[in-house]
């Protein structure tokens, strides 16, 4: 029996049907880059028997900019949607916000390709896997991913902070202090985020001749409590480190409790990094040696680069990283002899 053909297949099902990946049908359907003849004429046999995506929209110009930022809008999120949202009302661009954590149970990303309404959209650090995102791209709907969570496929445009470039800083500016057992608590291991900043966290020791040990190194949600924790771990062992570099400014701040609990003083005899420059950072008891990340910027950036993308205009880098500002502040010092 045949199979019913549907109105709209999503670019998954024909993937499964032609037994290509999702970034083959992509390819084919955007006419983007060359595609085996063979390949090609299994997908538009698998587009004939099942019916094809909704149509792509390239350079739509009517419509609002879908912005997604599943989070509590605290400074961090916060700056980047009000330079998003002043950005896109420079552009003469209506705002549809979809903003809180409940939305990271919302599966919203599939309905945003069939809104006639939706002309294009802003992900901000979105929860969703490559592959939904990969689908969302296939689909025609422009739109660009703000510090994404996962490695992204090479057609899809993202802005992000130099994560590696600002945590190499940090672990430099320790090991010139004099420092040699530098705490780690990173965020959640599987976030670009992440494992971007332990990269430079540790190519900085290894420019010292200094072995990174596994010991002093934690991954951890990015909140306050969590950083209070996992810095008593580091500081109630035999061996503690005189130095914590943290994945945030709320981290720090957290690891800033557990020193003051122990009745370590900072940065006597304790020095604590964050990382964001959050308006916690400086108010914290001492100010907090920090890297400042361009969030506005990064929200600019993002709107003029769906911008181009709506307009049709070719966009020669789609992946663009903003350098950091590293920030040294009363945090840190010299290790206590």
């Amino acid at each position: 029996m045949a199979r019913p053909k549907s109105r709209h297949a999503t670019v998954r099902a024909i993937a499964a049907e032609a037994g290509v990946s999702i970034a083959t049908v992509s390819r084919v359907l955007n006419g983007q880059t060359p595609v085996a003849p063979e390949t090609e004429a299994l997908v538009r046999r698998a587009v004939e028997r099942l019916g094809g995506p909704p149509p792509l929209r390239r350079g739509a110009r009517d419509g609002a900019v879908y912005v997604r930022c599943p989070y509590q809008l605290t400074d961090y999120f916060g700056l980047i949607v009000t330079s998003v949202a002043e950005t896109l009302e420079l552009h003469g661009r209506r705002l549809v916000l979809g903003a809180g954590e409940s939305g990271q149970r919302a599966h919203v990303l599939a309905g945003l390709a069939e809104d006639p309404g939706t002309a294009g959209a802003i992900l901000i650090l979105p929860p969703e896997p490559a592959e939904e995102l990969r689908e969302l791209r296939a689909s025609g709907l422009p739109f660009v991913v703000v510090d994404p969570r996962v490695p992204l496929s090479p057609d899809i445009a993202s802005v992000s902070a130099a994560h590696t470039g600002g945590a190499r800083n940090v672990t430099a500016h320790l090991v010139g202090l004099g420092h040699r057992r530098i705490g780690f608590v990173g965020g959640p291991t599987e976030w670009l985020a992440s494992q971007a900043r332990l990269v430079g966290h540790t190519s900085a020791l290894a420019e010292a001749g200094l072995l990174p040990d596994p010991g002093l190194r934690l991954s951890v949600e990015p909140t306050a409590e969590e950083g209070h924790r996992a810095a008593g771990r580091l500081l109630d062992r035999e061996d503690p480190p005189t130095a914590i570099v943290c994945f945030n400014d709320k981290v720090a701040v957290g690891a800033l409790r557990a020193a003051h609990e122990r009745g370590l003083r900072v940065p006597q005899d304790l020095s604590l990094c964050g990382f964001d420059d959050s308006d916690l950072s400086r108010a914290a008891v001492p100010a907090l040696t920090t890297v400042r990340q361009p969030l506005e910027e990064m929200g600019r950036m993002a709107v003029s680069l769906l911008t181009r993308l709506l307009d049709g205009h070719a966009v020669d880098t789609l992946h663009v990283e903003l350098s950091t500002q590293f920030l040294p502040r009363g945090s840190t010092a010299r290790p206590y002899d």
